[in-house]
């Protein structure tokens, strides 16, 4: 049984994805920072239906008590399956940007990125299999108002992805991206009603938790083996 991580987990698409890795044989290992109440909902969800899961807990942000958290899960295995989709929010346009604002979200989705991947490599190379799959934004590819710190953190993850891929590519690992754009949750209820929506979206409607996560599940499987380097949109026809 391979191990899979989901960073990010206690969330509308993070959930998504830790279930279906685990109706797909994984354990999973959902995190949280500060949700964990929710991750543990995750994991009732995930055994209920006769999956194996555990949660835990630290911040992405924070290099040492990531790397102790790793060490911990690293003694029951390696971790074969990584889904860096731990992120956050901040928005405001640039002008008004805080210092603060900027640093924290591209602590979270960029520094993050590293502070879990990096610990997990070796282990990963040990096995020659492997599957990194890093959650970005269709804001990467277009750029969007009121997000230039959130942008900036997602598309330098699309340069991590790529130049990542062609390190691995030897080892039998492979390294995505995978951008969505307007996804239904809790976080994108308020920021995009139903008409704004209809305009943006060419499909009329946000895309669900449970399709960006099929999509996650194909990339982590053995089927897209030759599949690498690459930034993968799901947005319903927005670009």
């Amino acid at each position: 049984m391979k191990h899979a991580l989901v960073t990010g987990g206690s969330g509308a698409i993070g959930a998504a994805i830790s279930r279906k890795l685990a109706a797909d044989g994984c354990f999973v290992y959902v995190h949280a920072n500060v949700n964990l109440a929710r991750a543990q909902d995750v994991i009732a969800q995930i055994l209920a239906a006769g999956g194996s899961a555990a949660a835990v807990a630290f911040d992405v942000a924070d290099h040492e008590a990531t790397h102790a958290a790793l060490e911990r899960l690293l003694q029951d295995g390696p971790i074969q399956i990584l889904v860096n989709n731990a992120g956050i929010h901040d928005d405001v346009v640039m002008p008004a940007m805080s210092a603060q604002k900027w640093a924290r979200v591209i602590d979270v989705s960029l520094n993050g990125f590293f502070n879990v991947t990096q610990p997990l490599l070796m282990p990963m190379i040990a096995t020659r299999w492997g599957r990194i799959v890093n959650i970005s934004s269709v804001a990467a590819l277009t750029g969007n108002r009121g997000q230039v710190n959130y942008a900036a953190a997602k598309a330098g993850l699309h340069g991590a992805t790529k130049s990542l891929a062609q390190e691995l590519a030897s080892r039998g690992i492979t390294v995505n991206a995978i951008a969505p754009g307007i996804i239904a949750s809790a976080m994108s209820g308020g920021a995009f009603g139903k008409e704004l929506i209809e305009r943006l979206v060419p499909m009329k409607r946000a895309g669900k938790p449970e399709e960006v996560a099929d999509l996650v599940g194909f990339i982590a499987s053995e089927h897209a083996a030759y599949i690498s380097g690459q930034i993968i949109s799901i947005n319903g026809g927005m670009i």
